[in-house]
């Protein structure tokens, strides 16, 4: 603790101190600042403290890379550290200077960041649902554990229900989520959401059709649930004080509700199926040559911002068949992070960077790669090009033989073998090896320029 407290008290030096400080949040792996005066950061400095592995600024974030598991800990330490209540006033704070694009920043980035936003609290759900189905077909292998499955049905249809529950409530999660980011009320977005799932849709027929619960899947809930938050505001902003409390979400149900069910719900049907029948049909029939597209090129739509477009994609995927073939081949990406960053450290004469790739490799085979990326291969350059064309080959072969994993998204790298479906995890993992060779292949004969100390 005293290690993280010393890096938290030399990011605020780093920073300009707490009264700079405009924002200040965490992810998995970063410690992500906003500032009122760029100025006043020391970004050179910040760069070489022991414990960040790397920068990056995105929008009006500055972006340090700390590691998985201590990024929260550091933001908690540099609050601890600073005086008075000044986290809530983060939230509060109004823009006082207008900041630079980021240098990667491409258009619609912040919208998708919205989106993604929607999700990510999702993930640790996300992560123990896949988890657990990967045992469950491990339980149920004669060839591993014999007659486990014939012995002990109960235990194995009590881990089925732990592993299925968050595709139960997918959709209201979701319509909760979608109303906390657009700034609605967050039982309105649940109702939503329970509106377009209710099972009593199929006893109603519109337009000659019966109904269908639950068409259209979370992108429906999206759409809904933003109608939802747009509606929300105006009538709060209409009705009077005395009133409002009573009519407005009574306004919003029947307005809402009225417009999902008759246009909102069909339409986010017919983009749920596209979606689905789209990636599905691009990876059955594109083989090697969209396998490392796909994975060839992540990296760069993760520098952009860009890849949390893919998002609903992830979960569009597995609710319409069960699976998502495209996790395994974007995974790929970031195994090749791996193979560039051993062939690095083979090479480098440089201590400091030897020492940054020791402590990133291990969360990287766990599919972390931010601190290789950023703290490595990026800065380097070529390497990450060498990494995005490992990360390609594996994505090609990953492609061709059709590997998929029941999980949505939030796992990647050695873990996600545990959720491949079966027959097809040795598969998998003779595609992260042969990723992680082509990656270290490539760096070693593009080569790069060794850092001085």
């Amino acid at each position: 603790m005293e290690k993280t407290a010393a890096l938290a008290s030399h990011i605020l030096q780093g920073i300009g101190g707490e009264k700079n400080i405009q924002r200040l949040e965490n992810c998995m792996t970063r410690v992500r600042v906003e500032v009122h005066d760029d100025d006043q950061l020391d970004v050179p400095g910040l760069k070489q403290l022991p414990g960040v592995s790397g920068y990056v600024k995105q929008g009006q974030q500055h972006q340090l890379i700390v590691g998985p598991g201590k990024a929260a800990q550091v933001v908690d330490a540099m609050r601890a550290q600073m005086r008075g209540e000044t986290t809530a006033s983060f939230e509060d704070a109004e823009r006082t200077k207008a900041q630079v694009k980021a240098k990667y920043k491409a258009p619609m980035s912040d919208a998708l960041r919205q989106l993604a936003n929607v999700f990510i609290p999702l993930i640790p759900a996300f992560i123990a649902s896949g988890l657990i189905t990967g045992i469950i077909n491990i339980l149920k292998r004669p060839d591993i554990v014999g007659d486990f499955a014939t012995h002990y049905p109960n235990l194995l249809g009590i881990l089925g229900i732990f592993g299925s529950a968050v595709f139960a409530i997918m959709n209201i999660l979701v319509g909760v989520n979608t109303a906390k980011v657009f700034g609605g009320s967050l039982a309105m977005g649940g109702v939503m959401a329970g509106i377009l799932s209710s099972p009593q849709l199929a006893h109603i027929t519109l337009f000659g059709e019966a109904l269908q619960p639950g068409r259209g899947g979370v992108i429906a809930v999206l759409l809904v649930v933003m109608l939802m938050c747009w509606i929300e505001k105006r009538l709060r902003n209409l009705l009077p004080g005395a009133i409002e409390l009573i009519l407005n979400p009574l306004l919003t149900t029947l307005i809402t509700g009225s417009v999902a069910i008759v246009a909102l719900q069909p339409l986010g049907g017919w983009i749920s199926e596209a979606i689905a029948h789209g990636a599905s049909v691009a990876i059955d029939r594109g083989g090697l040559l969209v396998g490392a597209a796909l994975s060839g090129t992540f990296l760069p739509l993760v520098l952009t911002g860009l890849h949390q477009g893919l998002v609903p994609i992830h979960v569009e995927l597995v609710q319409a068949h069960g699976y998502n073939a495209l996790l395994p081949i974007l995974s790929m990406a970031g195994v090749g992070q791996v193979g560039a960053a051993i062939a690095v450290l083979m090479k480098t004469r440089n201590d400091r960077l030897k020492k940054v790739i020791k402590g990133a490799l291990p969360v990287g085979l766990l599919g972390i790669g931010e601190p290789l990326i950023f703290g490595v291969t990026l800065p380097l350059g070529k390497p990450f090009l060498a990494a995005c064309l490992g990360g390609a080959v594996g994505g090609a072969l990953i492609s061709y033989w059709k590997v998929a994993t029941v999980i949505t998204f939030g796992i990647s790298g050695l873990p996600l073998a545990l959720t491949i479906v079966t027959g097809k995890v040795m598969l998998y993992l003779l595609g992260y090896l042969v990723a992680t060779i082509a990656g270290f292949l490539f760096t070693w004969l593009l080569g790069f320029n060794d850092p001085e100390e």
